[in-house]
């Protein structure tokens, strides 16, 4: 018999298996997931949740794919935050702190209370990557912020209604295109993809079994 454990999903009591994520614990109570579940390893930031262990006063933030069920769990989840984007033609964009000041001059608000930090389900330092963005560092910004997926629970913690992610997106664009050196290798390899290089490698690959795939992704060759 496996280890049952209580949980309560947006209020109503299941009893499910203690080995479960919080996401495969609401198919195993019966919920049919047709958004917010999005890659289910952890990647794309679709299945934002939050949840207090009875008892515990504390409000916690994870993504449900990747935290595993605890006995007298309260859960509700977060599938969307509506962040505010703004539209800019990154062509255009001073490449300066002004650019900040233009698109999301809310950061100049931050109190420094870092509750963006401390609800991040990826563990990143938000404060730390805002404050890079407020001085015009994008190349800072956009290393600390590098592991973002764009969950939105940081936003929805912060009471000067920073978007961080949209923030921490805008400074790797900025980065990516004006500040990082160029990479000649990559633009050869795009350059070979377009001509059709590896037009016949690439059928032959998706002719294989799934497990074959998996194996020689896991034995491939990885450049030093």
């Amino acid at each position: 018999m496996e280890n049952m454990v209580n949980i309560f999903l947006y209020g109503k009591k299941y009893s499910v298996p203690g080995n479960l994520t919080i996401m495969k614990a609401m198919e195993y109570a019966g919920y049919q997931l047709v958004r917010g579940c999005g890659c289910r390893n952890g990647f794309c930031g679709a299945c934002a949740t939050i949840y207090r262990i009875k008892g515990d006063k504390e409000l916690k933030a994870c993504l449900a794919c990747e935290t595993k069920v605890a006995d007298n769990m309260y859960i509700a989840t977060l599938p969307f935050f509506p962040l505010v984007k703004e539209v800019y033609d990154i062509n255009k964009i001073p490449v300066d702190q002004t650019v900040m000041m233009q698109l999301y001059p809310e950061i100049y608000a931050c109190i420094g209370c870092n509750a963006c930090t401390k609800a991040c389900t990826k563990k990143l330092n938000v404060m730390q990557y805002i404050a890079y963005a407020q001085r015009g560092d994008f190349e800072k910004c956009a290393e600390e912020s590098f592991d973002c997926v764009m969950c939105g629970v940081c936003s929805s913690r912060c009471p000067a209604g920073i978007s961080h992610p949209q923030v921490a997106m805008l400074a790797r664009r900025i980065n990516g295109k004006y500040l990082a050196p160029d990479c000649g290798h990559l633009n050869d390899r795009v350059q070979e993809i377009k001509d059709g290089t590896f037009n016949d490698l690439i059928e032959a690959l998706m002719q294989k079994p799934i497990e074959e795939i998996k194996e020689l992704y896991n034995n491939r060759e990885i450049e030093k």
